[in-house]
């Protein structure tokens, strides 16, 4: 008979037990970079110093010479001392030896000495700052963010670091917020909203933000707004769309939208007379919440014969079979089309080329997507000011990348003069 028993971990052999698997992190060649990246930071504030007072360490004034005006002007002022400081970077944390110095004003006062390239309580490089805020973009939160750079920063950074950094976005966030907008080519919008979670009075809710996706004239997207508005009524987006409109934004020349009442009323008031494109994809889903789950492939393939045909002529005839046969087999189907009317058809006054990025509001829709996916590790935001930022950070920091629309290069063509004969 055998026996399956197991070996007391005190009996195993040496080689058995020893599991060298990354058991030794010390690396010679980041050590010595450190040193080297210490000895040079201060090597360049001590240059900085004795060009601000034109001699080196220890060495005297030169005396001014009044009949060379061009020659270099010497500061008056005396070195008093080094102090230390620590900063963290990309090459990890060092502690450096900074040197001290007062200058004399033209008051008759002293003033102390401060470098250009190490501002003043800096704790971390620019380039620290914004990799530590592109891992929380990536969809980290802080506590992991922490963790993942501890290996580059040679030491876990701590939450509130992470924290701290984040907030620093919040400047660019508010410059943005009030750029000018009356130098920007846009000729086309795409407006849709999303729902979020956030934390307001200690309760998690959810709000909507209001986003608005600019198209230029040479076919680049790029966002033009992300507001938080508490939802999508038509009150709401006029005030999203009047700013835009304050700061300079020009009349588009086509509109893409969703179909909320909100937004088709806030466009009716103050575009009234832009072709308007109603998404397809969202009537789809419209048709199929009207019709008995045994109809929803029978619809849907009668749906896409008539978005999908390739003429405007093509579009007419399957729309026209579409209202016959459905008003007979589920007239709710029916009546769900004809309510979005002829701005469900308006990509046909487009040149072909431009009807697949024309017909749907999938380029904001894909933005929704990516935002919430990067934002899954946090169940619920801070704040709903955190989250319109984080929206819009995720595009700043180049996390997410938006490419041309399609068939860009007929955005200069005019629209056709009649839309399509919705005439059952």
């Amino acid at each position: 008979m055998t026996s399956n028993s197991t070996k007391p971990s005190s009996l195993q052999s040496e080689a058995e037990t020893a599991v060298p698997l990354l058991d030794d992190w010390f690396d010679p060649i980041e050590t010595s970079l450190r040193d080297r990246v210490r000895e040079f930071i201060q090597a360049m504030i001590e240059s900085e110093l004795e060009a601000a007072l034109v001699r080196p360490r220890y060495g005297r004034r030169p005396k001014t010479d009044p009949e060379n005006t061009d020659g270099p002007s010497a500061i008056s002022g005396y070195r008093h001392g080094h102090r230390s400081r620590s900063l963290m970077g990309t090459f990890g944390r060092v502690e450096i030896t900074v040197p001290r110095a007062r200058l004399d004003t033209a008051e008759g006062k002293t003033t102390e000495w401060k470098s250009s390239a190490l501002r003043a309580y800096q704790r971390r490089t620019k380039q620290a700052d914004s990799l530590i805020a592109g891992a929380y973009l990536a969809g980290t939160n802080t506590r992991r963010v922490r963790r993942a750079l501890s290996a580059v920063f040679g030491g876990e950074i701590s939450k509130d670091t992470v924290s701290r950094v984040w907030r620093k976005v919040k400047g660019d966030w508010d410059v943005w917020n009030a750029r000018p907008l009356a130098e920007q080519p846009i000729i086309r919008l795409i407006l849709d909203g999303t729902v979020v979670r956030v934390r307001l009075d200690r309760k998690a809710t959810t709000i909507v933000l209001l986003v608005v996706l600019g198209v230029r004239e040479d076919g680049q997207k790029v966002l033009m707004a992300v507001k938080n508005m508490g939802g999508e009524t038509s009150a709401a987006w006029r005030a999203v769309l009047d700013d835009l409109v304050k700061r300079g934004l020009r009349k588009p020349e086509f509109l893409m939208v969703d179909g909320g009442t909100g937004l088709e009323q806030a466009l009716a008031a103050l575009w009234g007379d832009v072709p308007t494109q109603r998404c397809t994809v969202h009537k789809h889903r419209n048709l199929l919440a009207h019709a008995p789950p045994r109809l929803h492939e029978e619809v849907s393939a009668d749906y896409n014969d008539m978005i999908y045909a390739a003429s405007a002529a093509e579009i007419e005839a399957h729309r026209r079979a579409f209202i016959r046969k459905w008003r007979l087999k589920c007239k709710a189907v029916a009546d769900s089309l004809e309510e979005a009317g002829d701005r469900l058809f308006t990509f046909t006054r487009l040149p072909v080329s431009q009807w697949k990025s024309a017909r749907t509001t999938n380029a904001i829709e894909r933005l929704h997507e990516e935002f919430k996916r990067r934002i899954k590790t946090q169940t619920v935001l801070p704040s709903a000011e955190t989250a319109a930022m984080l929206f819009w950070a995720l595009l700043a920091a180049g996390q997410i990348a938006m490419r041309k629309v399609d068939g860009w290069q007929t955005l200069n063509q005019n629209f056709a003069e009649q839309p399509i004969d919705l005439a059952a």
